[in-house]
């Protein structure tokens, strides 16, 4: 049985919630009304990601954990349907709008049909969406990240709210410091630039932050194959001579999007260096042919940009050789101690009172730092040493001056170091 299945004709749908509305899951209510319920209230909460199951209530990620939203009501089958076909409704178009000839309409309703069909085979689909209208007062919410699956209870989809909003470095909580380092190094002609930590740690802000301040400062070309598009770069900015006007901004951003703009991730990767860009951005290193393109570009004359999805600068570089045979580490190894610029580690906590940012940067500056690259194979002693010189940043050693600024508790301290045996006497 197709998870598209149609409203019943025996209800009558209500109107769309309006401001003085009631707002919960009511029978009959198309997607954009369920949807319009949703955005409402996490706008109010201040909150991104949403867990919807068939026959459920609604869950929300929140600085506890995750919390259902048992007020709204259970979304049945039916809801849940009405749902996905919203959102592939509204699903980001790989066409643009190039070579179309059909009536809207037309159009809309074939995208539903072949999205149906594509996923009744895969039984996953993954997909960025348009901001969708809610109430009415003309409100848009973000563009979305969807992820639509089936599991014992039915239909699932997991959404995220993109905040259109880049915020600069300086609120994300990296100190001024490794702020100005981490700009001084995305203005190189050339070198491999690497943000790491686990899913939800904010990678993906911190790099449209770098990119973001790169293309309103400097004239680049920058390039970025994503998947899926987080952040969207406008081509205007704030005029800095003149306030409240906007002007240019002197960079060109291209942005692709895996499954919109090419058709797969190998794709993006092979066709990235015959755009004439000066910076790349990748939006993960997944495999060996990914880490390969990444370190030919940056070999070649260009500055790249990619994530990976470890914690601290020695078990990334751990990482990256687990990618290749040994017999071909050492070769790797000179060539990352050649190119690499940096590696910036952070990871997101749940702080005292709101969640806090935490990190570990290492910027390959000198010579002693490049030496304990290409020698990391013989033991990760000599790299860690290098962490703690001036101008880089440890681990355990941001994760102290939370604490002792009092940002996060002690469990949450003794729970996110590295070393677990050191540093125990400050508790």
């Amino acid at each position: 049985m197709s998870v598209f299945t149609p409203v019943q004709e025996s209800y009558a749908p209500p109107p769309l919630p309006g401001p003085s509305a009631p707002l919960y899951f009511a029978p009959g209510m198309n997607g954009n009304q369920l949807l319009s319920v949703l955005f409402r209230v996490c706008k109010e909460l201040r909150v991104s990601d949403i867990q919807l199951r068939a026959s459920r209530p609604a869950y929300i990620h929140t600085n506890r954990g995750v919390e259902k939203l048992e007020h709204l009501g259970v979304l049945s089958p039916l809801h849940m349907d009405e749902i996905l076909k919203e959102l592939i409704r509204n699903r980001e178009s790989g066409s643009h709008g190039f070579g179309e000839g059909q009536q809207l309409g037309v159009r809309v309703e074939d995208k539903i049909r072949e999205a149906m069909a594509d996923f009744s085979e895969r039984k996953v689909a993954d997909f960025s969406c348009d901001g969708i209208p809610f109430g009415d007062t003309g409100e848009r919410s973000g563009r979305l990240r969807i992820q639509a699956h089936l599991s014992s209870s039915g239909l699932g989809i997991t959404c995220r709210i993109l905040n259109d909003f880049i915020p600069e470095l300086e609120s994300l909580g990296i100190d001024p410091d490794t702020t100005h380092v981490l700009r001084q190094a995305v203005q190189k002609r050339a070198g491999l630039c690497l943000v790491t930590g686990p899913t939800g740690s904010g990678k993906s802000t911190t790099l449209a932050s770098i990119i973001d301040w790169l293309r309103r400062n400097r004239t680049k070309h920058i390039v970025t194959v994503e998947d899926p598009i987080e952040y969207q770069y406008p081509d205007d900015m704030d005029d800095p001579e003149f306030p409240g006007r906007r002007t240019a901004s002197p960079s060109i951003v291209t942005q692709q999007e895996v499954g919109r703009d090419v058709h797969s991730y190998r794709q993006g990767l092979k066709d990235v260096l015959r755009k004439a860009p000066h910076v790349i951005l990748l939006g993960e290193i997944r495999d060996r042919e990914a880490m390969e393109t990444c370190m030919e570009a940056a070999q070649t004359g260009h500055l790249v940009l990619s994530t990976l999805h470890t914690t601290g600068a020695v078990k990334t570089i751990g990482r990256i050789l687990e990618l290749y045979p040994r017999e071909s580490h050492a070769a790797v190894l000179s060539r990352l101690a050649e190119i690499l610029v940096f590696i910036h580690s952070q990871g997101l906590l749940n702080g005292v009172h709101r969640r806090v940012l935490t990190y570990e940067f290492l910027q390959n500056n000198d010579d002693a730092v490049a030496s304990a690259i290409a020698n990391y194979d013989g033991g990760a002693r000599s790299l860690e040493d290098v962490i703690r010189r001036a101008g880089n940043i440890e681990w355990d050693s941001n994760l102290k001056r939370l604490y002792q600024h009092g940002l996060i508790d002690a469990a949450t301290y003794v729970n996110a170091r590295m070393n677990r045996e050191a540093d125990m006497e400050i508790l």
